[in-house]
């Protein structure tokens, strides 16, 4: 198990972890019920935090950061030395998360996507863990909630019985949502990204090959270009950019500035 804890990648704390420790981290806080904000950033994930002082304040309030694409575990090798031998892939770290909630009979609550996408995913989850206990599941309304909308959500979560809460807002409105859903609920908020959409079978994923090299953008930009291409033509760019700096010496500073609450989730 590999856990060195924090590192500064561009002003955000990324943790330098492995599946296992962050496993085990997600599972004592389940069990021991209490508030524990989890994400999985790739580069836009990283570079959304660079760009907003008040989103870096909520990143930097995670309780576990892992390093989900290719170039964030990168720096992390080249920044701090941290010889990660492999990323925390979030649709992985979502599968197996899933996987040690059966074995250890953790009721779990999925929110957000479409209800097809929910209902597909549930259907194959049922299949693969049988003895998964799924204590609800919720689509996204694709809008702002309203503070009484919030707080009879925490609740209907709270009293489902659920000790784990995935959350697939797509990012940054995933982070939002979990950076203030934590006050309403006491168990892990886990940012997941498209998982929903993988384990729906209605999204599919890039080949192990191109993952590894760190070139799973480009399989998404194929297969969603109309919605991912500036993302990746000019974040990508800039985060190699700002990496070279920090890596010559350039400081950059975690500090960011407290956000005005909003449940935002689009």
């Amino acid at each position: 198990m590999i856990d060195q804890g924090k590192k500064n990648v561009l002003g955000i704390y990324v943790d330098a972890v492995d599946y296992e420790a962050a496993l085990s981290r997600i599972s004592d806080a389940a069990h021991q019920q209490r508030e524990y904000c989890v994400s999985a950033l790739a580069v836009h994930g990283v570079m959304t935090g660079v760009q907003s002082a008040q989103h870096k304040h909520r990143l930097n309030a995670f309780h576990l950061v892992v390093p989900d694409g290719q170039p964030v575990r990168w720096a992390l090798n080249l920044l701090h030395r941290t010889r990660l031998r492999s990323r925390v892939y979030g649709p992985e770290l979502t599968q197996r998360t899933i996987a040690m909630a059966e074995r250890e009979s953790l009721p779990v609550y999925f929110y957000g996507s479409t209800p097809e996408i929910l209902a597909g995913m549930v259907s194959r989850l049922r299949q693969t863990y049988p003895q998964l206990e799924v204590a609800g599941v919720e689509p996204s309304k694709f809008r702002s909630l309203s503070s009484a909308e919030c707080t009879e959500l925490g609740e209907r979560i709270t009293e489902s019985g659920a000790k784990i809460l995935f959350v697939g807002l797509g990012c940054p409105r995933q982070e939002v949502f979990a950076y203030e859903m934590q006050n309403l609920v006491s168990m892990p908020v886990i940012a997941v990204g498209a998982a929903f959409a993988f384990l729906s079978g209605q999204l599919a994923q890039a080949p192990p090959r191109l993952q590894r090299l760190g070139l799973e953008w480009l399989f998404r930009l194929r297969e969603e270009p109309k919605r991912l291409w500036r993302r990746y033509v000019y974040l990508n760019p800039y985060y190699m950019v700002l990496l070279a700096g920090q890596w010559m010496g350039f400081s950059f500073k975690t500090q960011g500035v407290p956000p005005v609450t909003s449940l935002r989730h689009g």
